[in-house]
This record gives C-alpha cells, sequence and structure tokens, in this order.
C-alpha cells in the first residue's frame, strides 16, 4: 500500500503572498552573495590567510579563516545550485501543477544538498564519523528522535537516513529556519512543518505536528528533536529554572542530564499517539558548537563525530502520559550517560 502524505494545508500554512514576499528577499540575496564571493575570492582568501598566519604565531591554532571562507561559498553555491534544481523540478511539473511530480522531484534534492553540505564539513574540518545501529532505522514507519547539539549535526538525519537508508523523513523544523531559502522552497515542498514556536498556538501546533504520522509507508518516518534547541552551558540552566517554576516534578530528572537540554515532551508525546515504533538517535563529538562563532576556537577540526542509532518497538513504549514523559528522559539519560563516559578522563 503506497504511503499517503498529510493535507498539504497541515505543513504549508503561510498565506502565499507572505511567501513570495520572503522569497523574493532570500533568493536572489543568495545568488547575489554567491557572485560577490567568488568575484572577491582572491582578496578574500589573501586576508583569510593573513589571519590564520597571525594567529597561529606563538600558537598550534588551526587555521579556521580559510577554512570557514570556504565553507561560506560551499553552502552559497549548494544553496544556489539547490535552489536552480528546485526551478527546474517546478517547471517539470507543469510549473507546479502536478503536486506529486513537484514532491517527488524535491526528495534526491534534499538528499544532495545534506550531502554535499556534510561532505564540506568532513574535508574541511577534518572529521571522521562513526556510524553504529544504522541498519535500525529501516524498516519504516517510524518516529525518529534526535539529540540537537550543534548547527553541524542538522545535516546527519539527511545524510545517515535520507541519502544512505532512503528512509523519507518529514521534518519538524523551527520557523525561522525559512531564512534560508533552499530549506524555504524545499522544505516547504516536502511534507514537514514549520513550528510557531513565538506566536503559534499551542494546540495548533501539536495538531500539525501529528498530522505529519499519518499516512506514513515503509520508507517513510517523522523527525524530531525532542531538545527544541541546540545545547549549551547558558540555555541549561535557563531551562532547568523554566522547569524549577513550572514542573518541579521533572526539575530533579532534568538537573541529571549534564550533556544534553530537558527534553521537552509536548511535541514527543503528539507523535508516539501514532503507534508507530520510534529510532533514538544519540551523537558525541560536534558539543559545543551551537553557534557559527562557537568554530573560530578551531576546536572541531580533527574530531571524530560517534553516531548510534537504537529502536524501540511501539509495544514497549507506555500508553500513559506520565510514563511515557519519564520513559522519554530515560531515554535522554541514556544518552547523556555515553557522552559522558566518552568524556571522562581515562
Amino acid at each position: 500500500m503506497a504511503a499517503v502524505a498529510p493535507p498539504e494545508s497541515s505543513w504549508n500554512d503561510e498565506p502565499r503572498r507572505k511567501v513570495v514576499r520572503r522569497r523574493l528577499t532570500t533568493v536572489p540575496r543568495t545568488f547575489a552573495l554567491l557572485a560577490v564571493l567568488t568575484v572577491l575570492s582572491p582578496v578574500a582568501f589573501l586576508v583569510a590567510f593573513a589571519i590564520d598566519i597571525a594567529r597561529s604565531v606563538g600558537s598550534r591554532r588551526p587555521w579556521m579563516a580559510v577554512r570557514l571562507l570556504a565553507f561560506a561559498w560551499v553552502f552559497l553555491a549548494a544553496e544556489a545550485w539547490g535552489l536552480t534544481r528546485f526551478f527546474a523540478g517546478w517547471v517539470r511539473a507543469g510549473f507546479g501543477s502536478d503536486r506529486e511530480r513537484l514532491v517527488e522531484s524535491a526528495w534526491p534534492v534534499q538528499a544532495w544538498w545534506a550531502r554535499t553540505l556534510f561532505g564540506a564539513v568532513q574535508r574541511l574540518f577534518g572529521l571522521d564519523l562513526e556510524v553504529a545501529g544504522l541498519e535500525a532505522a529501516t524498516p519504516g514507519p517510524v518516529i525518529a528522535l534526535f539529540r540537537h547539539a550543534s548547527i553541524v549535526d542538522n545535516l546527519l538525519p539527511a545524510v545517515l537516513l535520507t541519502d544512505r537508508t532512503g528512509l523519507r523523513l518529514r521534518w519538524i523544523i523551527k520557523r525561522e529556519l525559512l531564512s534560508v531559502p533552499g530549506l524555504d522552497v524545499g522544505g516547504k515542498r516536502l511534507p514537514n512543518y514549520f513550528v510557531d514556536r513565538k506566536s503559534g498556538d499551542p494546540r495548533t501546533e501539536l495538531r500539525r505536528i501529528r498530522a505529519l504520522a499519518d499516512g506514513l509507508g515503509p520508507h517513510e518516518g517523522v523527525l524530531i528533536y525532542p531538545e527544541g534547541t541546540r545545547f549549551t552551558r547558558s540555555r541549561r540552566a535557563a531551562a532547568l529554572d523554566r522547569l524549577r517554576a513550572s514542573r518541579p516534578e521533572l526539575w530533579e530528572r532534568a538537573s541529571r542530564l549534564r550533556n544534553v537540554m530537558p527534553p521537552r515532551p509536548g511535541g514527543v508525546l503528539t507523535l508516539l499517539d501514532s503507534g508507530h515504533d520510534v529510532l533514538i538517535c544519540g551523537h558525541d563529538g560536534l558539543g559545543g558548537f551551537a553557534r557559527i562563532s562557537d568554530l573560530w576556537s578551531g576546536a572541531i577540526v580533527g574530531r571524530t563525530v560517534r553516531v548510534w542509532f537504537r529502536r524501540i518497538a511501539s509495544a514497549e513504549i507506555p500508553r500513559s502520559r506520565a510514563e511515557r514523559i519519564r520513559w522519554l528522559y530515560d531515554q535522554w539519560q541514556a544518552i547523556d550517560d555515553v557522552i559522558a563516559a566518552d568524556t571522562a578522563p581515562a
């Protein structure tokens, strides 16, 4: 039986005028920045080279200015080529009239975009990737719960699950990322949902998140980051303060988590109601890079990134809300324990 996507209105809810107005800014800006950076690249790389030489005097700091500049060019080029491919897919789909063909054409672009960017990160920063348990990802349908630690791990689900296993994920993404035109055009074309965390009605947001789990087939899943944001020490402290005030019964459990953010149960619990298996993804090696500025230290260079997957059958997941919240915290505690063991002094 073929998979049935949720109704388009469940994920593509913005007024068309607002979408067009935003893209008339972000799309031309991407091509313009790429053109400017390409033309100025000889001078820009000479300046970056000089900065790295100056920073390395008296220290052994990795050369980051050249690396970051090179990645900026790759990112803009990937965005531009991805947008070009999306446009070509729109034309081939009868200028968007053939919805099924339009959606189908977007999947390989998404996988290519993530593969290209993560490949650039690996080569430029010398990352070594170790993956365990990937065979647990298929078959679908599954609800994938990913740890969120950095600006880099956003690429892991598409690289490891979609590109390597063929699992097509319906993403739950924060609406602020619509400012990235590739995510805007491609993400809106596919059955993802961009959560309005600032002004959205919580019940409406949860209903639309839940709709993503409808009609999933054997090659599909829903992706959610239960932490809701990238881990930093300050964000962890703020989250604990909020829990102490609003959910004191969870504060004690949350305070045990040292290397991950306390999971937010709302979206996860509504997806668990679908009755699908759950795929837990933890990773270590990308912590400490929540912002682009964090990369400047050079600590990311030469790191080993360890990623592990574990599948939990739906029958093993508790049924009551309170038990499911405890279960979710148990899963995040297990991830935290692995990270703590990896970083403990020998």
